[in-house]
């Protein structure tokens, strides 16, 4: 039996039906909309922690945890989170991390905060590492560099002209500007030992970071291109011989982390 309207009708129920209409396509997009992923380490926490934990959380540390090794962080996951999330909102009794009014501190942001506690929340995956950039120019180099420095700069400055008595400049630096090959397995294997930059003496430990070829390559052509260095290029194929050659003995370099960026 067919069912008939008047026009007053059809006029109530125009609305109700593109409503439902409209409803039924809305809910259409959001479940088509692919749901953010979470964080992993390899991608996304690692990067934070070089760049922002470093200094204190590294591989030659003794009273404190390296952070950029997978496992160790997974274990202190929690403590991790409290601390740098938590103690930051003044929800947790131990001191914020990184400690307050240093200049990890106030370089770390609360987007990278939220990053580490959704990390743990979401059950704390590795993941896989970023691929290799591929080739670039030395302009892209100095631009992928540029983004990398922040790992640098916790102990150089952001200016490169490092601390006193403490870290040695990048900033016109003739021990850095004298030999490529020695600056790539610095940042390749760390560096132990007494330096002399500029005519001032420097002793004290730079960790190895668990960078690849790719990124030692951009962070250091970036370096060579500021702070009126010498302009050189450093290239992934110069730094993967550099790294099968081997820490410089004079270095008392610790035993290098394998990479697990190539």
């Amino acid at each position: 039996m067919k069912t008939f309207f008047t026009p007053i009708q059809r006029q109530l129920r125009l609305p109700s039906l593109t409503a439902t209409v409209l409803a039924l396509f809305s809910a259409a997009a959001l479940a088509a909309e692919p749901a953010p992923a979470a964080p992993t380490f390899l991608r996304d926490i690692q990067p934070i922690f070089m760049g922002n934990c470093s200094r204190c959380h590294n591989q030659e540390t003794r009273f404190v945890y390296n952070w950029l090794d997978y496992k160790t962080a997974y274990a202190d996951r929690w403590e991790i989170k409290r601390r740098v999330w938590d103690s930051w909102k003044g929800s947790y009794y131990k001191e914020a991390m990184p400690i307050a009014n240093s200049p990890e501190s106030l370089a770390l942001t609360e987007a990278e905060r939220l990053i580490i506690r959704n990390w743990v929340d979401s059950g704390s995956p590795r993941g896989v590492a970023p691929v290799n950039d591929g080739t670039k120019t030395k302009a892209e180099r100095i631009e992928l560099g540029h983004r990398l420095f922040t790992i640098c700069a916790a102990c150089h400055q952001a200016t490169g002209r490092g601390l006193p008595n403490l870290f040695p400049p990048l900033a016109g630096s003739d021990y850095l500007n004298a030999d490529k090959s020695r600056a790539i397995k610095i940042v390749i294997y760390g560096h132990q030992g007494e330096v002399l930059v500029n005519g001032v003496k420097f002793n004290n430990n730079m960790p190895a970071f668990p960078l690849g070829d790719h990124d030692v390559a951009n962070v250091l052509t970036y370096v060579y291109n500021s702070f009126g260095n010498a302009g050189l290029e450093v290239t992934p194929e110069e730094v993967k011989a550099a790294r099968a050659q081997g820490p410089e003995p004079s270095t008392k370099a610790a035993p290098a982390a394998k990479s697990i960026f190539e």
